[in-house]
C-alpha cells in the first residue's frame, strides 16, 4: 500500500485510525465499534443503576470514564466521547427528557413555525461545557497511548425529526408533513441547526477531539431520493463544509441511504460511513475508490455464534482488500443484547487477520 499522491509524510498522523482516515498505509486495519460504550458493557450498567443517562453525559469525569471502558477491555484504536446526539437540542430551548424503557422524549415539540422562530442558537461552550471537558480529559488520558478521540454530533435531518414528533418514529409523519407543507420555515429550523451542530462540532475539535462524525441516522429511513436531495442534502453539504474547517478528519455517515449513497456521500466529509445495506465493496464503488471508507459489519451479526460472526468479518475484510482507507466497524451502534466475548472476539480477529 502506498501513500496518495501529495502526502507529506512529515504530517502524516501515526494513529492507525487518523493514517486510514487519510487513506495513508497502515500495519494493519484499524477498529473502533459504533456505541462501543454502552449498554451490553456490564460497567456500563452498573453505573447506569446509579446516575441517569444525562447525568453521565452531563459529568465530565463519568463521561470520560465511560467512554473509556471499551478502549481499556477491547484496545480499540479510537475512542468516541460519551454522550448522545440529542443534548443540543436543550440549549436551542427544547425540554429532552431520556425515559425508562421509552427512550428520549421532547416536551415541547415543535408544532408550528412560530415555535422555529423562538429556537436560540447560543454557542457550544454555554451549552455542552461537560462533553468538551470530558474530550479533554480523554485525549489527555489516550495521548500516549496514540488513541485518537472522536467526536460527533447528529445531522440537521436526524434532529429536526426528533424536534417535531416529540421521541423516535415509525414513519416521520409530522416531520415529513411540516417539510412539505413548511418548507420556509423548515429552512429556517435546519439553518439553525447548522448553526448549533457546526458551532459545537467546532468545539469539539478544539477541545481535543482529532475526528468528528456526523450522524443522520434518520434521513435515509424516511425520505426517498428527491427529497433528500431537495429537503436534506443543502443543509447536510453546509454543515459539512463549516466543519471542515476543523482541520481533523470527518466522517459523514448516514443510515439507510443505499438507494441514494452517492448523493449523502457528495454532501462532503473525508470519510464515508457505510451501513450495513449493501456489501462493502459495492458501496465503496459507489461512493468513490479515493474516498476512505468505515464499515460496514451488520451489529446483529455480533449476535450469532463465532464461525458465522467470523464469516461476517472476513466477508467484510475481503471486499475491502489491500486498498487503503478503511476503518472497521459496525453498520450502526451495537445493540445491548451484545455478547462482550463477541466483540472482544471480533477486534482480535480484525488484528490478526489485517496485520501486515
Amino acid at each position: 500500500m502506498t501513500a496518495p499522491a501529495g502526502a507529506k509524510a512529515d504530517t502524516e498522523p501515526t494513529a492507525l485510525f487518523l493514517r486510514a482516515c487519510r487513506g495513508l498505509p497502515v500495519a494493519r486495519t484499524p477498529v473502533w465499534l459504533l456505541r462501543q460504550a454502552g449498554r451490553y458493557q456490564p460497567e456500563y450498567r452498573a453505573l447506569r443503576e446509579k446516575h441517569s443517562l444525562l447525568e453521565l453525559i452531563r459529568t465530565p469525569e463519568l463521561a470520560a470514564q465511560v467512554t473509556l471502558l471499551p478502549v481499556e477491555a477491547f484496545e480499540l484504536d479510537a475512542a468516541i466521547v460519551f454522550s448522545d446526539i440529542l443534548p443540543p437540542l436543550v440549549g436551542m430551548g427544547l425540554d429532552l427528557a431520556f425515559l425508562k424503557g421509552d427512550g428520549p422524549s421532547i416536551g415541547n415539540p415543535i408544532v408550528s413555525t412560530r415555535d422555529v422562530d423562538l429556537l436560540g442558537t447560543p454557542p457550544a461552550e454555554e451549552t455542552m461545557p461537560a462533553t468538551l471537558r470530558a474530550i479533554a480529559l480523554v485525549r489527555a488520558e489516550l495521548e500516549s497511548r496514540d488513541i485518537p478521540v472522536i467526536g460527533f454530533a447528529g445531522a440537521p435531518f436526524t434532529l429536526a425529526s426528533y424536534a417535531i414528533e416529540g421521541s423516535t418514529s415509525r414513519d416521520y409523519s409530522r416531520t415529513k408533513a411540516f417539510m412539505l407543507s413548511e418548507p420556509a420555515a423548515w429552512r429556517r429550523l435546519l439553518r439553525k441547526l447548522v448553526t448549533v451542530q457546526s458551532d459545537y462540532l467546532l468545539a469539539q475539535a478544539r477541545a481535543g477531539a482529532q475526528a468528528l462524525q456526523v450522524f443522520d441516522s434518520w434521513a435515509g429511513r424516511a425520505l426517498g431520493r428527491d427529497d433528500y436531495v431537495r429537503y436534506v442534502a443543502p443543509h447536510n453539504r453546509e454543515l459539512l463544509a463549516a466543519v471542515a474547517q476543523a482541520g481533523v478528519p470527518v466522517v459523514n455517515f448516514s443510515l439507510g441511504v443505499g438507494s441514494y449513497l452517492a448523493e449523502a456521500a457528495a454532501c462532503g466529509g473525508d470519510v464515508v460511513g457505510l451501513d450495513w445495506h449493501l456489501p462493502l465493496d459495492e458501496a465503496w464503488e459507489l461512493v468513490g475508490l479515493e474516498r476512505p471508507v468505515q464499515g460496514n459489519l451488520d451489529p446483529a451479526a455480533l449476535l450469532a455464534p463465532w464461525p458465522e460472526l467470523r464469516f461476517r468479518i472476513d466477508d467484510v475484510l475481503d471486499r475491502a482488500g489491500d486498498r487503503p482507507g478503511h476503518v472497521f466497524n459496525v453498520g450502526h451502534g451495537l445493540v445491548p443484547q451484545t455478547p462482550v466475548d463477541n466483540v472482544r472476539r471480533l477486534v482480535e480477529h480484525v488484528r490478526e487477520r489485517t496485520s501486515r
